[in-house]
């Protein structure tokens, strides 16, 4: 098992309809718990996690569980936000840059 942290290019400023959105990729993907304590959760097994939460430096998943399924989640996600939100989704330490910004 293995712990990761990464931030996404979508800043806490987007509208309202943009994290609606989100919200809908959130239910549609693997393992979808919903919300706890206002974070999206993701996975049912034991010692398994992927919460999200949404802060200053943008959207941020953090996880444990082992690093190829992880990533293969993590690249689903990428893509259907991609796809969703109309311009691709990274994090901002690789290039990605931000769509919406205070």
């Amino acid at each position: 098992m293995a712990i990761f942290n990464v931030n996404l290019n979508i800043h806490y400023s987007a509208p309202q309809e943009v994290w609606d959105k989100i919200e809908k990729c959130y239910a549609e993907m693997p393992y979808w718990k919903g919300f706890v304590n206002g974070c999206p959760q993701w996975h049912e097994e034991p010692n398994k996690l992927i919460e999200g939460s949404v802060e200053p430096s943008g959207l941020q998943l953090y996880a444990e569980m082992p690093q190829e399924e992880w990533s293969e989640w993590l690249q689903l996600f990428r893509t259907r936000l991609t796809k969703t939100l109309g311009y691709s989704i990274g994090e901002p330490e690789d290039g990605y840059e931000f769509k919406f910004w205070e």
